[in-house]
């Protein structure tokens, strides 16, 4: 009976770590995935996601992609653990609303998204690229994750340990991604 439930305990502290889904990218987020996943609403991590680290634009291709989801309807929501000064330029610029200082892996900032939204989490996606942030955050809160490639690799000592211990819990190959 112990070993069952360590075997249980150790699975679900597994699937913390396990996104929902893995995109190359936010922008291969399309109609059809929404459609067929039932999605509502996205609540989006910035950086790295929608913009380099410390960038104040977005990637190319992330504007006309920000156009296409609100002509779908999806309601969409930036929740960052980056403070408001960086946050809100890129926000204002990409027309979107944000949650800064969003405390990732924990849910406030999830839940205050979805709640302004007026969204429930059957139909909401949390998209981000850090597992131990964005994906951990999200499957606590029970919300659907997907995980996507940051655009850039980083040079910091602080990216590359992040990195190196997300490739421990699910293997990440960042070979082919170029460094900024």
């Amino acid at each position: 009976m112990i070993g069952l439930c360590h075997d249980k305990l150790l699975l679900g502290a597994i699937m913390l770590f396990k996104p929902t889904f893995w995109l190359k990218s936010v922008l291969s987020i399309d109609e059809e995935f929404l459609r067929e996943n039932h999605v509502e609403a996205l609540v989006l991590d910035l950086d790295n996601t929608l913009s380099m680290h410390g960038n104040p634009a977005a990637e190319e291709g992330v504007e006309d992609w920000l156009d296409k989801m609100r002509g779908l309807g999806i309601k969409m929501r930036v929740v960052s653990n980056n403070t408001n000064r960086r946050v809100a330029p890129l926000a204002a610029k990409l027309g979107l609303e944000f949650t800064a200082n969003g405390a990732k892996p924990l849910t406030f900032g999830i839940a205050r998204a979805m709640r302004t939204m007026g969204v429930d989490k059957k139909n909401t996606l949390v998209v981000g690229d850090q597992i131990f942030t964005d994906i951990i955050a999200g499957n606590l809160k029970g919300v659907r994750t997907v995980l996507v490639e940051p655009f850039h690799l980083e040079k910091t000592w602080t990216f590359r340990l992040k990195r190196k211990l997300e490739s421990v819990v699910f293997h990440r190959n960042y070979s082919e991604l170029e460094l900024k």
